[in-house]
């Protein structure tokens, strides 16, 4: 979380980032991308409970799993991140070998609860997760801010 405010690791992003064929991240990954101001004007996921600090670095927020826009391919929370995987995949080597890929390691999500997301779980459940992350939220608004 540091990293956020952090100008050594943001100035080695921002001089990666300006070079890179693609800019990724999963997760809240995509705040300390956007700290080194490498999704100003991009659309953008992060984990849902970070979705409203995207514009605070300039990203334009995007519920989807995986976001590409340009050069940029974000992804939502942890287990979004096999579909960024995929989706990098079938950028770099085609959409046949990522199809390949997923089948060969049997993906094929049945989540037992579907609770996985504010827009399916139970609203009591939905507001205890945001209790328990209010504290992580804080401090990423107040370094982001800083």
């Amino acid at each position: 979380m540091a990293f956020l405010a952090d100008d050594v690791v943001l100035g080695f992003l921002r001089e990666q980032g300006s070079r890179a064929r693609y800019v990724t991240s999963v997760c809240t990954g995509a705040l300390l991308l956007g700290a080194a101001g490498l999704l100003r004007g991009y659309r953008a996921a992060t984990h849902w409970a970070y979705m409203d600090l995207l514009p605070k670095v300039g990203a334009i927020p995007v519920g989807d799993r995986v976001v590409v826009d340009r050069n940029r391919i974000t992804a939502g929370g942890v287990t979004a991140g096999i579909d960024f995987g995929l989706r990098v995949m079938a950028e770099l080597a085609g959409e046949v070998t990522a199809k390949r890929a997923e089948l060969m390691m049997e993906y094929d999500p049945a989540p037992p609860f579907r609770s996985g997301h504010p827009r399916i779980a139970d609203a009591a459940l939905v507001e205890a997760a945001k209790r328990a992350l209010a504290e992580s939220v804080a401090k990423r608004t107040a370094l982001l801010q800083g």
